[in-house]
């Protein structure tokens, strides 16, 4: 059956959990330490934050504190936009890893493909920073390496330098807004396809159609929102600060939505948002 600690395997062979904590927007200090130890007591052994959360030595301080053997954790940050760069990725990489109080991480992405600082030569900086993310992972310092809001576009840019392959695209995917093209590219180059935001950022609590399904399954409208992204193979990233909400949002595996249910979910269109293009993103 599948369970909490179950996991998909990326094209490199490591093992990483089909469900993670999101510490977006969680907030430095206690809040950030509280929650990620209220997730890690709830069960998930898959945390996700990256240099630009500015929260990394709050999840690091976390992670210490719970107790949870550093070899049980799954641990994934990522390389922010003003840090496109061999040099800026090595030394910024360095700082998160001090943070997290930590020598490696199990997964390192890149956040964006396009940042505004880097928009005349955008393809080579993510060839520089990917130069490096790939001596990080020879080297043993990051177990996996990937990308996160990149099109096809931005990885077939990557392609043209890179000797190890993306195994992980972590993208914008809630009901609502499935980034078909992006998914499917994804898919064909054996990427597996993470997803943030999941709940659309609260917005999903508005949209009658996810009401009507957790009244059904008589489960809450997250846990409907989840277990849609799992269906589908996506690796869902909630995120929350309560401990009540942080245990409800693990509780997705006794449970299945009927297809006509899933294609319900499907059929929604901008409930929650669309992606935010990263080729005008002004940042």
């Amino acid at each position: 059956m599948t369970t909490l600690t179950t996991t998909y395997t990326l094209a490199n062979g490591v093992q990483i959990p089909v469900l993670g904590f999101g510490t977006w927007q969680t907030p430095d200090g206690d809040t950030a330490i509280k929650s990620v130890k209220a997730a890690l007591e709830a069960g998930y052994r898959h945390i996700d934050t990256a240099q630009a959360y500015q929260n990394e030595a709050s999840v690091g301080t976390a992670i210490q504190e719970s107790g949870v053997a550093r070899q049980d954790l799954f641990l994934t940050t990522k390389i922010w936009n003003a840090n496109h760069s061999y040099d800026l990725t090595m030394q910024s990489f360095e700082e998160s890893l001090q943070k997290l109080q930590t020598d490696y991480v199990d997964l390192l992405l890149i956040h964006w493909p396009n940042p505004i600082d880097f928009r005349d030569n955008w393809e080579t900086a993510n060839a520089e920073t990917w130069r490096a993310m790939e001596e990080l992972y020879n080297a043993g310092k990051a177990k996996a390496i990937g990308v996160s809001n990149f099109r096809a576009h931005h990885l077939e840019a990557l392609k043209k330098t890179a000797k190890v392959q993306p195994m992980v695209n972590q993208i914008f995917l809630a009901p609502g807004e499935l980034e078909a093209e992006t998914v499917q590219y994804s898919r064909d180059n054996g990427l597996l396809l993470e997803a943030y935001s999941p709940l659309g950022t609260g917005k999903i609590f508005d949209v009658p159609e996810m009401k009507t399904l957790a009244a059904k399954y008589q489960r809450s409208i997250p846990q409907i929102a989840s277990r849609w992204s799992l269906q589908h193979g996506f690796l869902p990233l909630p995120k929350s600060v309560h401990a009540n909400y942080i245990q409800e949002n693990t509780q997705l595996f006794d449970f299945e939505l009927t297809p006509e249910d899933m294609q319900t979910i499907d059929q929604l269109d901008g409930v929650v948002g669309k992606a935010k293009d990263p080729d005008t993103a002004t940042f």
